[in-house]
């Protein structure tokens, strides 16, 4: 049992968890010095601007910064009072109602409501009412009383600008390392992708539109890429955060640290039933943008075909059906976005604030409340700062149902019975081949060719002719293995082609396509394919062998001329000398020309079969044809009919015959109609 997508995507992640550790360390240190803000806001709230309110000991002299003079007499904070201080006369408190300071020369209780009553302030307790006079405080008198604070509130503001400096580091390095890692996981999937594709057997390829590959390769890595880059960089950032967060409430006050873990057990399941939903969307969804992009392919490489026949309009409808069924989907997306995002995150941080209200209200209903503003301050900021996380988990729960979707359908491509790619170099074989009792079906039972065996010598010519499905083709993609045989033997020089790789086999053949496929870069590049063995000059040398120099010499850039995507800028026949060009270029022992001069004008022909005298000489060719006339040289050809050899020989024997090649020949010079 192969495991989960998720699973596998973790284990993409193992390959660069260096980084990701460091980056995630970075972040753990980053978020800690972050959500020292609030301590430390509550520090300045409790203990400097309103610590100033309470119990204050008259002291002999002023001894220290911390000593503040009123009415020509030294006070100190009680908390602030050390073993070598000279205390003097009793406690005084300094009370605050409203916006007004007042000082009372003796200690009263700080707990309780308090009113103002003349120059009287009346305490109102559980147990008793207490009344004490007290003297009004300027703002000149006030402000000596708070002197000794700014120092400490200046060195915590310092404090705290610097912790921020340096998260803001830690931030950039856990950003850098993460998004990094991100991309070097994608970049290792995309090529683990694109290598398994060229190790997948091509009968694959004939069952699945280039679009829907191709859609697998870069739209669901890239929302891969979206996984690793962003959304579980947000998710683990936001997670590390509300982490910190809990620790920092935990500190202030355990039992409403305990009431917001509650929100844990509910944004899993908020997880939960969003992925079960956005699920079966996102499948629809990511097939029928691989079938949009299958579809747009298709339309833009046979646009000639659809102008050409007035289907223009069919196409648009046909487009315009699954446009219409990606459209439906994401809007059912959308609609499950906009129900389990931000509106609920606010109802629900709305709730809690309720919540926090209802609890700390309740504690201050009570006259021996000791509710500090900082505390409350605190509470406030790191609620309101959980809640960030939330919202952007719950932001990213779109891209990550698409990235596990995406990440299913990769893993189905990856997961595809690929063969071992061996490239080790063998001995260049001289060419002979025998084919001994061949059977071949394309699918199961239905044979295509049925007990074929021949043989053909190195250095020889052989042709294959026979009507459209005889089975010619199949022939070439058995020696070329891209298929194997059902039935039989081929060999190669005597070895069995099955006891070689795919691409030792291929490695000494080459191939001519009716119509020749030219890549994106120069003609050079084109005979070369980028192989470092083959240099420009043994290129520019096959380029003039087959006379490919008549039309390159007149081109501005020469020999290094642009070829764009599939050499559209160039005739058919000229494509097809640089194509020859190339398996010159290669040396192959054994040269495959499939159906290479069949859509070739008369006058590019002898242009053509002069090139084909110089690529076929020292090397064993095997021609596909439908124009008889340009194998009447053929050392032997081979007649084939619905999947059976009928007839061998050279030309002048199968003429004589008299049998399905005369007639062949006969109908192509026109001299007896053809038989239906």
């Amino acid at each position: 049992m192969k495991p989960s997508t998720e699973k596998r995507l973790f284990q993409y992640a193992l390959n660069y968890k260096k980084g990701i550790l460091i980056g995630l360390f970075c972040l753990m240190i980053a978020v800690a010095l972050e959500l020292t803000g609030p301590l430390i806001a509550k520090t300045v709230i409790d203990k400097h601007i309103l610590g100033i309110e309470g119990y204050w000991h008259e002291i002999a002299n002023n001894d220290d910064n911390q000593t503040v003079e009123y009415n020509s007499r030294f006070y100190k904070r009680n908390d602030r009072l050390s073993s070598s201080d000279d205390l003097i006369g009793d406690q005084a408190t300094l009370f605050q109602i409203g916006t007004t300071y007042y000082f009372i020369n003796e200690e009263v209780p700080l707990e309780g409501e308090r009113s103002l009553e003349g120059n009287q302030i009346r305490i109102t307790t559980s147990n008793e009412v207490y009344s004490y006079d007290a003297d009004s405080l300027s703002l000149t008198e006030i402000y000596p009383f708070f002197q000794p604070e700014q120092r400490p509130i200046m060195m915590l503001l310092i404090l705290y600008m610097v912790l921020l400096v340096i998260a803001g580091v830690f931030q950039f390095f856990k950003t850098f390392l993460l998004q990094k890692s991100a991309n070097q996981i994608v970049k290792k999937m995309r090529n683990d992708l694109f290598d398994h594709t060229q190790r997948i057997p091509i009968n694959y390829f004939v069952d699945q539109p280039a679009g829907s590959i191709v859609a697998r390769i870069t739209n669901d890595t890239e929302a891969i890429r979206d996984l690793y880059e962003r959304v579980l960089s947000i998710i683990v950032t936001s997670v590390v955060y509300m982490g910190g967060i809990f620790v920092a409430l935990f500190i202030l006050d355990a039992q409403l640290a305990a009431m917001c873990l509650l929100l844990i057990p509910l944004l899993f399941g908020w997880m939960k039933a969003y992925k079960y939903f956005g699920t079966k969307y996102n499948k629809v969804i990511r097939a029928t943008i691989s079938q949009i992009n299958g579809n747009i392919n298709e339309a833009i490489q046979g646009m000639p075909v659809i102008q050409a026949f007035n289907r223009e309009n069919k196409t648009k409808e046909e487009f315009e059906v699954l446009n219409e069924r990606n459209y439906t989907y994401q809007k059912k997306l959308i609609k499950l976005s906009a129900l389990t995002s931000y509106n609920l995150v606010t109802v629900i941080r709305n709730l809690t604030f309720v919540g926090f209200i209802w609890y700390f209200g309740s504690s201050s209903i009570g006259m021996t409340s000791v509710i500090s503003i900082g505390m409350l301050y605190a509470f406030v900021d790191y609620i309101t700062r959980l809640f960030e996380p939330v919202t952007d988990i719950v932001n990213q729960l779109p891209l990550l149902e698409q990235a596990r979707v995406a990440g299913t359908r990769v893993f189905e491509l990856l997961d595809r019975d690929g063969e071992h790619v061996n490239n080790e170099k063998v001995d260049k074989y001289h060419g002979k081949i025998k084919f001994d009792h061949v059977s071949f079906a394309y699918n199961n039972g239905d044979y295509v060719l049925k007990d074929i065996s021949f043989q053909i010598n190195e250095g020889q010519t052989a042709a294959f002719v026979g009507h459209t499905g005889s089975g010619k083709s199949s022939i070439m993609n058995l020696l070329f293995r891209f298929y194997d045989a059902g039935k039989g033997v081929i060999t190669i020089d005597g070895h069995n082609t099955r006891e070689w790789s795919r691409q030792q086999v291929r490695s000494h053949m080459g191939i001519v396509l009716q119509d020749p496929f030219l890549f994106s870069g120069t003609i050079v590049s084109n005979v070369t394919m980028n192989d470092p063995n083959i240099t420009k000059e043994a290129a520019i040398s096959a380029l003039k062998a087959v006379g490919a120099n008549r039309f390159i010499d007149k081109l501005p850039n020469s020999y290094d001329e642009a070829v764009t995507e599939g050499g559209t800028t160039f005739s058919l026949g000229e494509r097809q000398l640089i194509s020859f060009a190339r398996a010159l270029a290669f040396d192959p022992a054994i040269l495959i020309l499939d159906e290479a001069t069949a859509n070739i004008d008369t006058e590019t022909e002898n242009i053509i079969q002069k090139a084909l005298a110089v690529l076929k000489e020292g090397r064993t060719t095997l021609v596909i044809a439908h124009r008889l006339s340009t194998i009447q040289q053929a050392d032997m050809i081979f007649v084939l009919d619905r999947g059976t050899i009928k007839e061998q020989g050279n030309h002048d024997k199968l003429i004589k015959e008299r049998g399905l090649y005369y007639q062949m020949y006969q109908m192509q010079k026109g001299e007896v109609k053809a038989v239906v």
